[in-house]
């Protein structure tokens, strides 16, 4: 019992730092070629957005408008790479609620 105890601190402890590695990470993602950029927080929190003025066409609103948003969908995955990347192996290792046996 008491070896589970310290295997299930320990975990705690991973996942503590996994959830501080991801709370300061930034993801880039990028439309267009780098036309729209969009930076994210590892929560997948929106931080800026920077858009090439070549992008920009008042006759071509909506390309614009799927450029931005594809670049904020690049950017959320990428977020849950990481997200995955980070926390994968500590909830992996411990069976399916993080505990051997379960």
């Amino acid at each position: 019992m008491q070896q589970l105890m310290k295997q299930a601190q320990k975990m705690q402890q991973q996942i503590a730092q996994a959830q501080t590695e991801l709370a300061e990470a930034e993801l880039t993602g990028t439309a267009g070629g780098g036309l729209v950029t969009v930076t994210v927080a590892g929560s997948g929190e929106v931080k800026s957005v920077k858009i090439d003025p070549k992008a920009v066409d008042p006759e071509d609103v909506e390309t614009l408008e799927d450029l931005v948003l594809a670049a904020i969908h690049n950017a959320a995955d990428e977020a849950k790479r990481l997200t995955e990347e980070k926390m994968g192996p500590v909830a992996g290792g411990m069976g399916g609620m993080g505990l051997p046996g379960f």
